[in-house]
């Protein structure tokens, strides 16, 4: 095996580069894993335009991605349950499991969590070797391809956030934002019986994939005042249930004003800016309470449980990227987020 993997390297705003990293090897518990596909996450997009996320600041050098599977190569010394040529799907967080909110059950809140391109944590997945502990990755069942299975993470989001708001069948649902995280919660929403989902976005094509997926109204928010459109489609009651998934303090002031009466706003998407603005007045008035989520825990089984039984993920992906042109297909990106609904990088 080479000596040395090719890693996009992020450097500052808008500055990656194609560079030459040492080829990991797998400790004792870990895989090392061939990369296939990655997801193109919205959190990328904010450090890689930004240079942050909320709390999070980049100010050294680090490889993005966390939204990964490929084939395992290599196994390292004591791991059981895997075999060369398996593909697998990795979740990027890695918990200590022994601090207090680990040894509570609730892992994903890890006070001293590794996940993967986070600064000060690990360096993320747009590479061509991964090393990583065998506990956190997924064998795939041959039905199910690593481009899906890179998107059993942001599955992962969509799952957690429809488990946080308490849904149940029959139920109807507002959703802000149809990118990836809207459209994956929009999928576990469906999945949990909440046929009725509404979603809001100001990009066409967004809409358009929402339609597809199921979505059975949309709301174009940059051409009607979305509150007010929601509020008449519900006659002046709101939604039981409201998702934040764009990510924006617009929506996140949106859907507090939206939700009905005992009703509940998850609050799923990530801003750049950790302070957002919220109609606790109308929050107050209708006794609706607000959900957060951060990531998700014990879901990933889930996940690949329900793609394998035909859970559409794989029609979310709009662009595919070569692994060889990831710094230009990441200013595409970004820079065309009228066209492009969910980017993946692809290295075979």
């Amino acid at each position: 095996m080479a000596e040395t993997m090719k890693a996009v390297v992020m450097h500052g705003p808008r500055d990656q580069r194609m560079e030459e990293r040492p080829m990991p090897k797998p400790a004792a518990g870990e895989l090392l894993v061939k990369v296939e596909h990655v997801g193109i996450c919205g959190s990328d997009m904010h450090f890689l335009e930004e240079g942050r996320l909320g709390n999070w600041v980049v100010e050294k050098p680090l490889v993005l991605g966390h939204e990964s599977a490929g084939e395992v190569v290599e196994l390292g010394p004591g791991v059981e349950g895997f075999a060369v040529g398996d593909k697998v799907t990795l979740e990027p967080g890695v918990p200590c499991g022994e601090c207090f909110p680990c040894r509570a059950g609730h892992y994903n809140l890890c006070s001293k969590m590794s996940f993967m391109a986070i600064p000060d944590e690990r360096d993320g997945v747009f590479l061509e070797y991964v090393a990583h502990p065998a506990k956190m990755a997924y064998k795939l069942p041959e039905n199910v391809g690593t481009l899906e299975g890179a998107l059993c993470e942001p599955l992962c989001v969509g799952l957690y956030a429809a488990q946080k708001s308490g849904a149940w069948l029959g139920q109807s649902a507002l959703i802000f934002g149809s990118g990836c995280i809207g459209l994956v919660t929009m999928l576990a929403l469906k999945s949990a019986g909440v046929h009725d989902v509404t979603v809001v976005d100001v990009i066409g094509k967004r809409l358009e994939k929402a339609k597809e997926l199921g979505a059975t109204a949309v709301i174009r928010g940059d051409q009607v005042d979305a509150v007010q459109a929601a509020l008449a489609a519900t006659e002046g009651r709101g939604f039981p249930l409201v998702f934040e998934c764009a990510g924006h303090p617009a929506a996140s002031l949106q859907a507090t004003k939206t939700v009905a009466a005992n009703g509940v706003v998850v609050l799923v998407g990530m801003a750049a800016d950790p302070e957002l603005k919220l109609d606790v007045a109308t929050l107050s008035a209708k006794e609706a309470r607000v959900e957060t989520i951060f990531r998700y825990r014990n879901l990933y089984p889930t996940a690949v449980s329900a793609v394998a039984g035909g859970l559409p993920l794989a029609k979310i992906a709009s662009h595919i990227f070569p692994f060889k042109d990831l710094v230009a297909g990441m200013l595409y990106n970004m820079d065309h987020k009228d066209e492009v609904i969910k980017g993946v990088v692809s290295f075979v």
